[in-house]
């Protein structure tokens, strides 16, 4: 069994629990899903990225490779960025895989370059402005002010379709309600993450499941050819799927060993001073998180 995907959802409750957290979290679900056939050819299309990676803010702390949990660069409403510049966006504020993944290769989360050579080459027409999405466990949030807000930023580009990149496990239900906000305004869409229980569970019309360590949707760090790899597979998802509900699995393997599944969040692995640790770095960045929110959102 070292070769089935992480139960993310069963994962992370059991480490909350042995954190000493009650009420597991109990992510999005829907039985119907929406789904948009594309209504144009790709090379005609207008694609956007929708991310939840935060720009990088200096002055507030740890943000680069091996950067533990940080508060400080959260945001808390949806922005916007010019997809003609370059952007430098990171992930130290969520709970990806730290522990076997770099957070050195920004292209593994935030496939923008690749996709404007993919315009420069005719492939398709990339819309004018990127999108990045709050990490809210608050699903009523995500659902009735940042989809709606993300939804009419892509209406004004003239967007047609959009892939969209999470990072953490919550990030992956935020993007997967995102999916489903665009097919319902008739924008095709693609997640491509790696928490395959949690985007399922929710339930989005088009999945690209990589089966690697979170914070590497978009491909293996430092591996160009298998970033091309993962967006060529999004993108014939995309224009290939029939029904709502299709999940496409890359043939990428993440390292020879599965070994790294076993790692992450898991409680049965940690000593009793690890766990207290945890404990009190979540007890500090939600207690900064919660100020930071208020100051941010009236």
């Amino acid at each position: 069994m070292d070769d089935a995907p992480i139960h993310y959802i069963e994962r992370t409750r059991d480490w909350y629990l042995a954190l000493g957290y009650g009420n597991p979290y109990r992510y999005a679900h829907f039985e119907e899903v929406p789904f948009q056939p594309p209504r144009k050819p790709l090379a005609d299309m207008v694609v956007t990225l929708v991310t939840t990676a935060a720009p990088y803010q200096p002055g507030k702390g740890p943000q680069g490779p091996g950067a533990p949990l940080n508060a400080a660069v959260k945001f808390f409403v949806p922005y916007a960025g010019d997809t003609a510049q370059d952007h430098d966006l990171r992930i130290a504020h969520v709970a990806i895989d730290r522990r076997h993944t770099s957070m050195e290769d920004s292209r593994c989360w935030f496939p923008l370059p690749l996709l404007r050579e993919l315009a420069g080459e005719g492939r398709l027409r990339l819309a004018r402005r990127f999108h990045g999405a709050p990490t809210n466990r608050s699903q009523r949030r995500t659902l009735e002010a940042d989809v709606p807000l993300i939804v009419q930023r892509c209406r004004e580009d003239g967007v047609d379709a959009a892939l969209l990149v999470p990072n953490c496990p919550v990030c992956h239900q935020t993007l997967a309600l995102a999916a489903r906000g665009l097919e319902a305004a008739g924008i095709a869409t693609v997640v491509m993450g790696c928490a395959k229980d949690i985007v399922e569970h929710v339930g989005v019309p088009r999945f690209l499941f990589s089966d690697f360590p979170l914070g590497n949707g978009a491909g293996r760090p430092h591996d160009p050819a298998s970033q091309r790899q993962t967006l060529e597979l999004a993108l014939d998802l995309l224009t290939g799927a029939t029904r709502p509900r299709t999940t496409l699995q890359s043939p990428l393997r993440w390292s020879e060993s599965s070994e790294w599944k076993r790692d992450y969040c898991n409680a049965a692995r940690a000593t009793p001073e690890e766990i207290a640790s945890a404990r009190a770095e979540f007890d500090a960045v939600k207690a900064e998180a919660q100020a930071l929110k208020a100051a941010a959102i009236p």
